[in-house]
């Protein structure tokens, strides 16, 4: 049987022994543009499949010659469930998703693309949990433009007559002789730990407690994972299914889960995800092994939560201060604003406005009027219980009537200045004493913030990846904050006792918390897609998403 250890002369060029002309007919497809988007490698147990996958993913130019070549992604199948791949694959290409529907959606309409089209070498389908929703989702992903796929699969399993039913496909099939030992050996189980015990599940494989959890739901009736995770249960429905809550809060963060990570970092994830419903001893336990984490769980607030209530999906955030302070401000994807309570997140009633549509900024102004961005980059002014001074009423009128002619993507607000964004990557300080401007970006301007300090200065994040900071009238920074290949989503800044911090949330998930002065940054990712956050005066940090509001707090 061809060995899948590479001897010690193997430079990553070379294929293993006795598959040489079927890796120059792999290599021929990786490098045909008219050819098929997936590839079908197959062949009896022990023909060396596994291995040839293995040094395509290493394979590179001769050294001395440097080539640009397309992204390689190794994700073995075995013992997967489509819900786990999908979580793998997301995490690998550097989006979120919460299904395989959401990770077909979201690869072919992210804006972070390598150069190149990115291979995705899936191993083993046949011993996947999960094969026929798997070979579903393969297919699924065939039709992606920028992705290609080279997929192993036994000969004789349904699979590799159902990937060639309908379409277009290359098929390398390895002869060999069958090896059963290989097949037992790939088969043989691995004992699943206790799904109730938060310890236990922090501390396993995460990909075999995800299928534990979906196969063990699939058995009890529960809905499929081609839709995704279902609903959390109330307490007492589905009780011994749920796990007193675990599952669910596993399915609700579960790419963020399925990460390489500590079990510290893990259970501090999988604490912020718990429901209202679960069993209330979960929670201390999660906190003694989320103690080596760098936050700590102020609270969370998720969807079917009844003490205090979900406040519902977050678009997004907004903390206030002067006579607002303690109140956050939350939009949702109707145009609705509520006010919460920053202690708890109770109820604070909601914000008086008018503003037809989508609202895409929040702008909370220290007199108390907060400013509102629509999704047509038009301003509106929702005024507090206080009048205005005239000259701030001058000022908005003059900015409204600027972003009535060229439509703002970005919103923020400080004493005697509102700042924006627009679609062209440039950011516009109006003040009292004129108008400020820097091409911060290349692209568009995501989101925007404001610190009012000894020395003002304004955050910016852009589709670019990048977060700059600048102080109007002054030249801005020429190096990043901070700077990744995936989008900026939000981003906020604000004055707190330990000095400025800066929340910057990115389209693959991740969450950060910088200090410009000096610092640790630390980060977060809670699993679903990110839709704003935010930092309090106190320095804790807001989270928001489709079904979700976190409140965390970096352990000093």
């Amino acid at each position: 049987m061809p060995s899948a250890t590479p001897p010690p002369a193997w430079d990553g060029r070379r294929p293993v022994t006795g598959t040489e002309a079927e890796a120059t007919a792999l290599l021929g497809w990786l490098t045909d543009p008219e050819a098929p988007r997936l590839c079908l490698v197959t062949g009896a147990p022990g023909s060396g499949k596994t291995a040839l996958l293995g040094w395509l993913a290493a394979y590179g130019p001769r050294s001395g010659r440097p080539r640009r070549r397309a992204a390689r992604v190794l994700v073995p199948l075995a013992g997967q469930c489509a819900l786990g791949a999908t979580w793998t694959i997301a995490d690998r290409l550097g989006v979120v998703a919460r299904s395989p529907g959401d990770l077909v959606h979201a690869l072919a309409t992210s804006d972070a693309r390598p150069a190149g089209r990115t291979v995705l070498l899936l191993t083993d389908l046949h011993h996947a949990a999960e094969p026929a929703a798997l070979t579903e989702l393969i297919a699924e992903l065939a039709g992606v433009g920028r992705i290609r796929l080279v997929v192993e699969a036994r000969s004789g399993t349904p699979a590799p007559g159902a990937l060639r039913a309908d379409r277009r496909v290359t098929v390398v099939d390895l002869e060999g002789d069958a090896d059963p030992a290989d097949g037992a050996a790939r088969e043989r189980a691995r004992p699943v730990p206790d799904l109730s015990d938060p310890v236990a599940v922090c501390t396993a494989d995460p990909l075999l407690v995800t299928t534990a959890y979906v196969t063990g739901a699939a058995a009890a009736g529960l809905p499929g994972t081609l839709d995704g995770p279902e609903p959390p249960a109330r307490p007492g429905e589905n009780a011994a299914e749920d796990h007193g809550g675990l599952r669910a809060a596993w399915m609700r963060a579960g790419q963020s889960l399925c990460r390489e990570q500590p079990p510290a970092e893990r259970a501090s994830v999988l604490l912020a995800a718990l429901g209202d419903g679960a069993d209330p001893r979960l929670r201390p336990t999660l906190a003694e092994l989320a103690a080596g984490s760098p936050w700590r769980l102020r609270w969370a607030r998720h969807r079917g939560d009844l003490t205090p209530p979900w406040p519902g999906p977050v678009t997004v955030l907004g903390a206030a201060g002067g006579p607002l302070e303690g109140t956050l401000l939350v939009g949702d994807r109707t145009g609705a604003v509520r006010l919460l309570h920053e202690a708890d997140a109770s109820p604070a009633g909601r914000l008086a406005h008018t503003v037809p549509g989508r609202i895409t900024a929040l702008a909370p102004a220290p007199d108390g009027t907060v400013l509102i961005l629509d999704d047509r980059g038009r301003l509106h002014t929702v005024r507090g219980a206080a009048p205005r001074a005239p000259y701030l009423e001058r000022l908005t009128e003059a900015v409204s009537a600027t972003l009535a002619r060229h439509p703002g993507t970005a919103l923020a607000a400080i004493a005697g200045s509102v700042v924006v964004g627009d679609r062209l990557g440039s950011v516009h300080a109006f003040g009292l004493r004129g108008l400020h401007q820097a091409a911060s970006h290349s692209g568009r301007v995501t989101a925007v913030s404001a610190v009012d300090s000894a020395t003002p200065f304004v955050c910016s994040g852009g589709a670019d990846g990048t977060v700059r900071m600048w102080t109007p009238g002054r030249d801005p920074r020429p190096e990043p904050l901070a700077e990744r290949s995936s989008p900026v989503v939000s981003l906020h800044a604000t004055q707190t006792p330990h000095g400025p911090q800066v929340a910057v949330a990115w389209a693959d998930g991740l969450v950060a918390l910088h200090r410009p002065e000096g610092g640790r940054t630390l980060s977060f990712r809670p699993g679903p897609p990110v839709r704003a956050v935010a930092v309090t005066g106190s320095g804790s940090l807001l989270i928001g998403t489709d079904e979700s509001l976190v409140c965390l707090a970096p352990k000093r």
